[in-house]
């Protein structure tokens, strides 16, 4: 019944001018940021390993414009399910190294888990002809799991449930599908590989090089950002030399270049996740 209202809810916030709906995104995220402590314990524990040089307020304040941020971008998902095209589209911005998602040469977005990323792939399958797929993590609320999969595939983008295994996904990419893959999370310690991030050592997926192999597919980076007038999607030149034969230094590259994303903008990365939860062995628990 609860998922049924809220589903309702973003339905009836869709027309509402962009400044109403951030509005109720930060008051939402302040408030969240108040009394879901665990998370918020969260967030400072990420901060304090990745950025050691910060105070304890700096740490603060940046905790909780993410809260904010995190809020915000998931009402925003209102109009960019819901809202009319034009609406959408207006607030959409393209920009970067379009000529790269061109042509049918295989491609591998790697998008990494900035609060943006659901509005990277409505600008993308709404405003580039190519066809798009990407991994989906099925939702356990079957009601939630119908709305978010008819908004990710507005306007055309074909989700791949991960249980469906990698041969479709290969299969697409080598025939001309853009990939958009998210490999920066902690998946748990299955095909996982230890490699820094932020100089702590993260349980990372190495899908991103073993992709590009299998597909014989180049990567271009695809980072977005929350702005007052909606969303940037900047599509970033594609990587040379990857992947190479080393799946490891092919792994702790695409750490590397993420840092260098996240520095431009920290309080937009999706930090509220556990990312350091899996440990190497014998390394005590950071969370």
């Amino acid at each position: 019944m609860l998922s049924r209202l809220g589903v309702v809810f973003m339905h009836a916030i869709a027309p509402l001018p962009l400044a109403g709906v951030r509005a109720l995104g930060r008051a939402l995220g302040l408030f969240l940021f108040a009394v879901v402590r665990s998370r918020r314990k969260v967030v400072d524990t990420n901060l304090r390993l990745c950025f050691p040089q910060w105070s304890e307020a700096e740490r603060r304040r940046v905790a909780r414009e993410v809260f904010v941020l995190v809020a915000q971008s998931f009402l925003d998902r209102a109009w960019l399910w819901h809202a009319s095209p034009d609406v959408v589209r207006r607030r959409l911005r393209v920009t970067g190294a379009v000529d790269e998602l061109a042509g049918s040469e295989p491609t591998i977005l790697f998008v990494p888990h900035f609060v943006g990323l659901d509005a990277g792939v409505t600008a993308l399958s709404q405003q580039f002809r190519r066809r798009m797929t990407g991994v989906y993590t099925v939702q356990s609320n079957p009601v939630v799991d119908a709305w978010v999969l008819q908004g990710r595939h507005r306007f055309g983008a074909v989700p791949t449930s991960r249980a469906e295994g990698v041969r479709g996904l290969v299969s697409a990419l080598r025939g001309g599908d853009l990939l958009y893959l998210l490999p920066d999370m902690n998946f748990g310690p299955e095909e996982s590989v230890f490699v820094p991030f932020y100089g702590v050592a993260a349980a990372t997926v190495p899908s991103l090089a073993r992709f590009a192999r299998l597909g014989r597919a180049k990567v271009v980076p695809l980072v977005t950002r929350l702005t007052s007038e909606g969303y940037e999607i900047r599509v970033l030149p594609a990587w040379r030399d990857f992947p190479t034969a080393d799946l490891l230094a092919d792994t702790a590259r695409m750490n590397r270049e993420l840092q260098g994303y996240i520095d431009a903008m920290p309080a937009q990365y999706y930090w509220v996740h556990k990312r350091f939860k899996t440990r190497p062995p014998g390394e005590a628990p950071v969370y």
